[in-house]
């Protein structure tokens, strides 16, 4: 019975480390995207990056309006972002199934941390 835990325990683990894997690597390509938009922006001139200043505050004075006058708009673009985040539930998942792993290592931390002090108490 103690072998059969200790084996779930490990297979949740290993599932938790693969689900962590995949959520940060989707993340990291999904920034990659963001992060090569946000540099053909930058490399244009001041008159260009105003101009985009400019739509991201009509975006914003738009998602304003439509929470307040069309929630079924609002909500379904809130839909669309929060499907945009579907990596990052694979990395909270992969998190929750390594709390053993995670409690063993703060554990072992505080076990050699309390040996530590225990030796300059004693010198």
């Amino acid at each position: 019975m103690v072998t059969q835990q200790t084996s779930f325990r490990r297979v949740e683990s290993l599932l938790g480390v693969s689900l962590l894997a995949l959520g940060v690597f989707c993340l990291f390509t999904n920034v990659d995207a963001l992060m090569a938009s946000v540099s053909r922006t930058a490399g244009h001139t001041q008159e260009d990056a105003s101009s985009t200043l400019l739509g991201l505050a009509l975006a914003g004075l738009h998602a304003t309006q439509a929470y307040a006058f069309d929630h079924e708009q609002f909500m379904s673009a809130l839909h669309g972002i929060l499907v945009s985040f579907w990596p990052l539930a694979l990395v909270l998942v992969g998190v929750l199934l390594m709390r053993d792993f995670f409690a063993g290592c703060y554990a072992a931390y505080k076990a050699r941390v309390a040996l530590e002090k225990e030796e300059t108490v004693h010198d």
